[in-house]
């Protein structure tokens, strides 16, 4: 697994021993960071504040920190999740420009300052079949960690129905695999 595209094009990403973590494929990344660059959905990932919930090896994360998105903060509850995400950050250089969280994301408190909340890019990555991304969503919206302006990307199993919940709003909706990424603006209220 590899960065796809952006200065850290081409770096590989370390991923967790075991079945627990399920990276997004690299044709899954490369789709939705071209949707996110040549569509009218969302501002530049220059300079974004991202968030990468459910974060699991930082793929979705690194690949917004490779095209311009700062500060990139990364939620995992896992240990190996976390040591993952922050051995990935060494071995390219960018130890000092992430922010890693043991956070439960059902359950979040609000953000701290270095994650300059709320997000204009939230990335949700819930294990499937947990029923988490729901539940991540509200909790990210009522604690300020996105807002109004924020556009979340959510994978989900693609042999599961996902509907949103309450606040959001499917903008665009494609399926990759097993995988299906939805894009979601936040509805103001």
């Amino acid at each position: 697994m590899r960065i796809v595209g952006g200065s850290l094009k081409g770096r590989r990403l370390l991923a967790p021993e075991g079945r627990d973590v399920r990276p997004t494929s690299d044709r899954a990344r490369e789709s939705i960071f071209n949707i996110l660059e040549h569509s009218t959905l969302a501002p530049s990932l220059e300079g974004a504040s991202v968030i990468d919930v459910f974060a699991g090896t930082g793929a979705l994360g690194f690949e917004a920190m490779s095209r311009g998105a700062k500060p990139v903060t990364f939620l995992d509850i896992d240990d190996s999740a976390r040591a993952c995400i922050l051995k990935n950050a060494g071995t390219m250089g960018q130890a000092m420009s992430v922010t890693v969280l043991r956070l439960d994301a059902t359950q979040l408190p609000p953000p701290p300052r270095i994650a300059k909340c709320p997000a204009a890019f939230a990335f949700v990555d819930a294990p499937y079949g947990s029923g988490a991304t729901g539940p991540a969503l509200l909790s990210m919206l009522s604690r300020g960690w996105i807002g109004p302006d924020s556009l979340c990307i959510v994978e989900t199993d693609a042999k599961l129905p996902f509907e949103p919940p309450r606040h959001f709003v499917i903008e665009d909706q494609r399926t990759y695999g097993a995988a299906m990424v939805s894009f979601l603006s936040v509805k103001a209220s």
